[in-house]
């Protein structure tokens, strides 16, 4: 089978490049070796979002009273809940399956592997072997849960986010290790439905490459739900021996052993590029990534490399970015590469965490004269009735120019509000076009105005 192109992965980055490249007009198939969408819609983002609606639900019902409504007290069915989120992740799947077929794309399944000359070699289900060629290969196949020497993952007792997602039994206590997106989220999730847990973090901070002042406001309000925080701190290692797990934690107060039921493992992620055929054609990695020029073409001629695998942020909007970059330069077309300095990252614990661009560390560290307005959602009047008061939008402005450098925020729904700044910077829009942007009353996104407003001391609600 000849095609003009071959997508290697079906995740965010895979399959969307495989859309761009039907609609381009090129002949393209797609390989993949377990469920068309990938991590992202069948084990990362899109089930842990229906597992943390959940998770809030839940907490509407405990906090009924607080809205003047009176309930029963909710009962969290575990089954219940994660067999929804399957069904929601499978319908997304099979939402790609369709799009497959519309877009007349052929969807390849079984295990691939790089071949020399532009060739693909599948193995089935069944252990039948076929081999594809084509004049362009794409690379996306993922990464995977890191795993750490002091936490080997037995997949019972010490999981990864695969198995946080479809744990039989809810467990009465947990300890979760790193406080990055995915640790946070699960933390939050099981905290709320009821599991007492404890968030192990190495760095100073949680959510440590978000604004310091968002990551203590994040810890703030963990606390307040309940969620036990230790940062600065290292698990050494994990005696699994018993019937649940002794977990050894060395901070600066010393040692401490904590028990629980479950030890998840949250510390990042590790590119899929292991028998992949990286070696046999002769493409170079650095660092444990597929090294690739600004369009994602690799250092063999016709072998590109999008997503996870690639240096840039391991996000599904990346991979999706480049999937359709890649795709519209190997077309012919004149793309233009893509800004990793602006790219919105989202944490969809609760409260949310959404930010791009420099933290104030960064930019004070960079030498560059700042404005840093500040507008808390306590002042917010649709945060007031909504009964979500938690967090603040924070803007970083140029001094001189009064172009927008960073935003931070965190609070309900901000990962809905992002895309405002990243658009604004996008667009080289300043401080004051900001303020005079009429923002509809009353929204969450007013703070984004009136942080700006503080910023050039001209805020009106504060």
């Amino acid at each position: 089978m000849t095609y003009d192109l071959i997508v290697l992965g079906s995740g965010p980055g895979g399959y969307v490049a495989a859309i761009r490249a039907s609609q381009l007009g090129l002949k393209t198939a797609i390989v993949e070796k377990e469920a068309l969408g990938g991590i992202c819609l069948n084990w990362g983002c899109i089930p842990t979002k229906a597992l943390l609606k959940s998770a809030q639900v839940f907490e509407y019902i405990q906090h009924a009273k607080d809205y003047g409504i009176t309930v029963a007290a909710g009962t969290p069915d575990m089954t219940a809940i994660v067999q929804r989120s399957r069904d929601v992740a499978k319908g997304m799947s099979n939402g790609v399956q369709f799009l497959m077929k519309k877009n007349k794309i052929d969807v390849v399944m079984g295990t691939g592997k790089l071949m020399p000359g532009r060739k693909i070699e599948v193995t089935g289900a069944d252990g039948k072997k076929q081999v594809l060629e084509a004049k362009s290969i794409i690379i996306a196949t993922g990464a995977r849960s890191r795993a750490l020497p002091a936490l080997p993952q037995d997949g019972k007792k010490i999981i990864g986010y695969r198995e946080a997602m479809v744990l039989p039994t809810q467990p009465k206590s947990m300890v979760v290790v790193g406080s990055g997106a995915i640790g946070s989220e699960f933390a939050y999730f099981y905290n709320a439905i009821g599991t007492k847990v404890t968030l192990v973090e190495f760095m100073p901070n949680v959510v440590p490459v978000e604004d310091e002042e968002v990551s203590k406001q994040l810890e703030k309000s963990f606390k307040k739900q309940g969620i036990e925080v230790m940062t600065s701190a290292e698990v050494t290692k994990v005696d699994t021996s018993g019937k649940g797990c002794k977990v050894t934690v060395k901070s600066a107060k010393g040692e401490q052993v904590i028990e629980c039921d479950i030890v998840l493992s949250a510390a990042g992620i590790v590119a899929n590029i292991e028998g992949i055929g990286l070696e046999e054609v002769g493409i170079i990695t650095d660092k444990g990534k597929i090294k690739v020029d600004d369009f994602y073409a690799t250092n063999m001629p016709g072998y590109y490399a999008i997503g996870d695998v690639t240096p840039g942020q391991a996000l599904a909007h990346v991979a999706s970015a480049e999937g359709i970059i890649c795709v519209e330069k190997i077309a012919g077309h004149h793309p233009e590469k893509l800004d990793y300095n602006n790219i919105p990252g989202c944490t969809y614990c609760s409260p949310e965490v959404a930010s791009v661009g420099l933290t104030e560390k960064q930019a004070k560290d960079k030498g560059l004269a700042i404005k840093v307005g500040k507008f808390p959602f306590s002042a917010s009047g649709k945060a007031s009735a909504g009964g979500n008061k938690d967090g603040f939008v924070k803007l970083i402005f140029d001094a001189k120019y009064g172009e927008l450098l960073g935003a931070h925020m965190i609070g309900a729904n901000v990962t809905e509000m992002i895309a405002e700044c990243v658009s604004i910077r996008k667009l080289e829009t300043t401080g004051h076009e900001i303020i005079k942007t009429v923002h509809p009353h009353p929204t969450m996104s007013e703070a984004i105005m009136e942080a700006a407003a503080a910023a050039y001391g001209e805020v009106i609600h504060l």
